[in-house]
């Protein structure tokens, strides 16, 4: 790759702003609420845009552009089920517990509610979680800059992998440590705008070239083009999982269990300047979300639309059966021009069980700037995927950090600091987490897609969290026993069920089956939604069996965090058009227009 001045000159321009908005926010970090939740004054645009850019990190560009080229357009099931309906439900039912209840963290909601060891248990595995999760974004960055070559010729190959890790994580560590939360927001609203300008010129660019959609479904088979067909069994389409287990998997357990449970994109509504305006954040989120398919899957199947007759595919076109699919060789598809995967560390080709090359579907969108990009667009392009890592790690970053001060140092270890001294601590954690995100980049080069990572981290912590808070809001009768138990039995049944299972071509390890091997599932995201409807059926179970028998508190202390209990919130002043469920009903609208089209 040959990138120009022009190309380097965007990139630094960029890298440049984002520490500049760090270096001019650091004056206005006087208290830790100012650090923590941008002192509640954001306007829910803004907070709408970052709601949805925390979330666009590398995890979604990087992860849904390989999903496309691995699963195809089934993968909009990740938005159109797995997002749009959960992010209304936050806006319409959960945001006036969130805001109105003046938590300043969803652990601390839960010590509200319940209990203290209920919070406990909630604040270890959620950082936990954040640290996973920045580190699979810091290992996507350190993965585009070794396959680039950006530093080919001035760093000895071997270490460009370890440099881009260190690189990336110092970068992050700057911004966040100087500007806290509002850094990162307003380093994500300028991220948000800089992928839609580098990526929908990818997208225009790439139809061109394959012929548009038409080309696409020429090219590849039916499973790979159509959202819902052979969804009745999971032998029968890409993903490997059958409408049911897509519907309580994917729909429901691992989508509300995100997007309402998970206080990475949670905070950004909470520093919203009013409950309203919070209300309406994930509202306002989800008019971009769900057609952001367009900009991130899509690029995905043109990477595997691409084939040999295609002006520039050259050598790098291969046509070999897509291994570990769970569609029928005949209807297999080509890897167009995806590489083939090469173990980080050592730089030798990675091998399935069978002896086949192991593809790595989470270069498809760089290969496709590389591939269509000219001079000048090739750097918007790259400075696009810079910026979704940045989003992708600075948000996990601010999450934990909230996290470890107030739920874990001031409930645990310090209970009597000054506020001064928990903004000194929430610095500190931003580093702790940074340089523990490092160590995480390492555990995630065993996956040829990180999205696969991404939701098995999910099913283990979120999807038996959800659980705990369905019940928790709508049924006063859950206890702080209930829930406490039930979480730990829901975590544990989703380490059981993947120490006992393993997706296909996988080798017994971080895949699964470390306990031992009794089923094989067609893919690692038909894994994923299984464990995560074990976790949530056994926590669900548990909970109330517990609770049945355990003494429920008064309902005068439930009054704001039980649905039943609390008042609801006055519209009376608000005309009809803006009501945050005038703008749900319009989203929901849209969105099985879209379901509707590309059955």
């Amino acid at each position: 790759m040959n990138l120009t001045y022009i190309d380097w000159l965007i990139m630094l321009v960029y890298f440049i702003f984002v520490l500049g908005i760090g270096f001019a926010l650091k004056r206005y970090m006087r208290t830790s609420n100012d650090f923590f939740l941008a002192g509640r004054s954001i306007p829910a645009w803004v907070c709408g845009l970052a709601f949805i850019s925390a979330n666009l990190g590398a995890q979604e560009v990087i992860g849904m552009g390989a999903s496309g080229a691995k699963y195809g357009i089934i993968t909009s099931h990740f938005y159109w089920i797995g997002a749009i309906p959960a992010m209304v439900f936050v806006g319409i039912f959960m945001m006036p517990f969130y805001y109105g209840s003046k938590a300043r963290s969803v652990p601390e909601y839960l010590r509200m509610r319940f209990d203290e060891k209920t919070r406990a248990v909630n604040a270890f595995s959620f950082a936990i979680m954040t640290v996973f999760s920045s580190g699979i974004s810091m290992y996507a960055m350190a993965l585009l800059i070794q396959a680039l070559g950006l530093f080919h010729g001035i760093i000895p190959d071997q270490y460009i992998f370890h440099v881009s890790v260190i690189l990336s994580a110092v970068i992050v560590l700057g911004y966040i440590f100087l500007g806290g939360l509002t850094s990162a927001i307003y380093n994500e609203v300028l991220q948000f705008f800089l992928i839609v300008a580098g990526f929908a010129p990818l997208v225009w660019i790439g139809l061109k070239n394959v012929g548009g959609w038409d080309g696409i479904k020429h090219t590849l088979p039916t499973t790979m083009t159509r959202s819902w067909q052979g969804m009745a069994h999971a032998s029968t389409n890409s993903l490997g999982v059958e409408w049911v287990g897509l519907a309580m998997g994917l729909g429901f357990v691992l989508s509300f269990g995100y997007w309402c449970t998970d206080f990475l994109v949670i905070q950004r509504a909470m520093a919203a300047d009013s409950e309203v305006s919070a209300r309406r954040v994930p509202l306002i989120a989800a008019i971009p979300k769900m057609f952001f398919p367009f900009l991130v899957i899509l690029p995905g199947l043109i990477a595997v639309s691409v084939t040999s007759h295609m002006p520039g595919a050259g050598a790098a076109v291969v046509s070999h059966a897509n291994p570990g699919s769970a569609v029928p060789l005949d209807e297999a598809h080509p890897h167009g021009i995806i590489p083939q995967k090469m173990d980080a560390l050592s730089g030798k080709p990675v091998l399935d069980t069978n002896g086949n090359p192991v593809y790595n579907y989470d270069l498809a969108i760089p290969v496709m700037l590389l591939h269509f990009f000219p001079t000048g667009i090739l750097g918007l392009g790259l400075t696009a995927l810079l910026a979704s890592f940045m989003s992708g790690m600075a948000g996990n970053v601010t999450a934990f950090n909230t996290v470890w001060t107030y739920d874990i140092y001031q409930a645990y270890i310090n209970k009597k600091g000054s506020d001064q001294h928990y903004l000194w601590m929430g610095r500190m954690a931003t580093i702790g987490g940074v340089i523990l995100s490092v160590a995480a980049a390492y555990a995630a080069t065993s996956f040829n897609n990180i999205m696969d990572a991404l939701q098995l981290i999910f099913s283990l912590v979120n999807a038996p969290l959800f659980a705990t808070f369905l019940l928790g809001m709508f049924w006063k009768r859950t206890t702080g026993h209930g829930a406490f138990t039930g979480l730990l039995a829901g975590t544990g049944a989703a380490l059981v069920h993947h120490g006992l299972t393993l997706p296909a071509d996988a080798q017994p390890g971080i895949h699964g089956a470390w306990i031992h091997l009794v089923h094989t599932y067609p893919s690692d995201m038909a894994q994923n939604f299984w464990t995560a409807i074990f976790a949530f059926t056994v926590n669900l179970l548990v909970t109330m069996a517990v609770s049945m028998v355990t003494a429920p508190r008064p309902e005068s202390e439930l009054v704001g965090l039980v649905y039943s209990l609390t008042p609801k919130p006055v519209e009376t002043h608000l005309e009809w058009y803006e009501k945050p469920s005038t703008l749900a009903f319009a989203v929901l609208g849209m969105l099985v227009v879209l379901n509707l089209v590309f059955a």
